[in-house]
């Protein structure tokens, strides 16, 4: 029986509570049962993400794998789908799924990432073309980003409403706009959801390949805005954060050949929905103490940035 990482255990339980430490319970069992069920032999040390465990694997014919099986969440349910549509075009290759047990057996890839590997224009210029590659026609059954855009606004407003904030009513008032005008009505595109320098691995295939997708349906210029929310802390100390911002924005719109105005608005709309997200339930980064509020007060700035259009 494989043993499960001790910070994994530990972080589940912290944001799943009861039905995370029951989850964890039964992982090393669906672990054994889909090794077994795919013909497959651990290979490697047990690696994991935010919500998942990755087991490096190799099977029958030799060829290596990883075994990924994630917290069954419904932010997760749709990961599989996306992989089929793509093909392993701009992505990892799924070799099987079992979607009950939220297990898939992926293509294996390098370990390093975007993040590690190279830094300022050449990780969005990377981002950017993997975006355009991600943007094909999305089959059916995918959850549509436009069907959040009543959430979003309703959620907007009680934030402002009900949290102690700095943003401005101008910077609310954009994010609003955005989702009225753009959110309601986006192209059957398939989007990759969650696409962030970490989720980009070195690969041979192809130089880069995305993992973790959300399988979202809707504008890809969605993506530049997660692309900006998560790149925009290595700008942190830059002596000009509205030319560095411009630049990525420039550079992303550019990459995914995308209209640079649609990557700033939402990107404008997910700084400011990151402000009071970083209000109510923390950050990765920081959950509580100074450096929350640092990272939230840089929230602010930066969603008050983009209003202006940099």
């Amino acid at each position: 029986m494989i043993a499960m990482p001790e910070e994994f255990r530990r972080t589940t339980v912290e944001r799943e509570g009861e039905a995370g430490r029951a989850w964890l319970a039964a992982l090393p069992g669906i672990v054994d049962g889909s090794l077994d069920r795919w013909g497959c032999v651990p290979d490697g040390e047990v690696m994991h993400g935010g919500v998942g465990v990755i087991v490096p694997v190799r099977r029958r014919d030799g060829e290596r794998a990883v075994l990924k099986v994630s917290f069954p969440h419904p932010g997760n349910v749709h990961e599989p789908d996306a992989f089929v549509a793509w093909g392993g075009r701009g992505a990892v290759l799924l070799h099987e799924r079992d979607d009950p047990r939220f297990a898939m057996l992926l293509e294996r890839v390098g370990s390093s990432t975007l993040a590690q590997v190279e830094e300022g224009d050449a990780v969005v210029t990377a981002a950017g073309r993997l975006s355009r590659r991600l943007a094909v026609p999305a089959p059916p059954g995918l959850p549509r980003l436009r069907e959040q855009a009543d959430v979003w606004e309703r959620q907007l407003r009680e934030d402002a409403r009900t949290l102690p904030h700095a943003v401005p009513r101008r910077t609310l008032d954009a994010a609003l706009a955005t989702v009225r005008e753009l959110g309601r009505d986006q192209p059957d595109t398939l989007v990759h959801g969650d696409l962030h320098p970490r989720n980009i691995l070195r690969a041979e295939r192809e130089p880069w390949l995305a993992v973790d997708p959300k399988g979202y349906v809707g504008d890809p210029a969605y993506d530049g805005g997660t692309l900006l929310k998560s790149h925009a802390l290595t700008l942190l100390g830059s002596d000009d954060l509205a030319g560095a911002v411009g630049r990525v924005l420039d550079v992303f719109a550019e990459s995914a050949e995308l209209d640079r105005e649609r990557v700033r608005r939402w990107s404008q709309l997910q700084a400011v929905q990151a402000a009071f997200w970083g209000r109510r339930h923390g950050f990765r980064l920081a959950r509580t103490g100074p450096l929350l509020d640092r990272v939230t007060q840089y929230a602010d700035h930066l969603a008050a940035l983009l209003t202006e259009g940099p």
